[in-house]
């Protein structure tokens, strides 16, 4: 009887040190927010858009796939309505995609980002508000 009484002592010690932990996290390691979107573009290729905070700055990532290599693609990126990104990519091996990444500033309020990409006729047209 007095080791099964010790054993318990010994689980609620730990139960409560883990909760005492869990409690005193750090915020850092709170989860960033973030939103994503994904679609099909004019002709099958598909996007996926993303926006995450990163440091006080939006870490915005725009990925195409058109399962083709070698496609050169141009796009654009704006934060409610301002540019904030353009060039062009070529889609690579192996899945024919290809992904642009930019991290932007962190606008007061809410943040609409918008992305287009165009490829031979063929228009990819993402959106997703940040925070969402």
């Amino acid at each position: 009887m007095i080791r099964t009484q010790s054993l318990s002592r010994v689980a609620a010690t730990a139960a409560v040190a883990a909760a005492l932990v869990a409690g005193a996290a750090p915020a850092s390691f709170a989860k960033a927010p973030t939103s994503k979107a994904s679609g099909t573009c004019s002709q099958g290729a598909t996007w996926k858009l993303k926006a995450k905070a990163d440091n006080g700055r939006v870490q915005v990532e725009l990925e195409v796939d058109s399962n083709r290599n070698g496609q050169s693609w141009a796009w654009t990126l704006r934060d409610n309505g301002t540019q904030v990104g353009s060039g062009t990519a070529v889609t690579a091996a192996p899945s024919g995609s290809f992904t642009v990444a930019r991290r932007i500033a962190n606008r007061a309020g809410t943040d609409t980002i918008t992305a287009v990409a165009t490829h031979a006729g063929q228009t990819c047209s993402a959106r997703v508000v940040f925070p969402g």
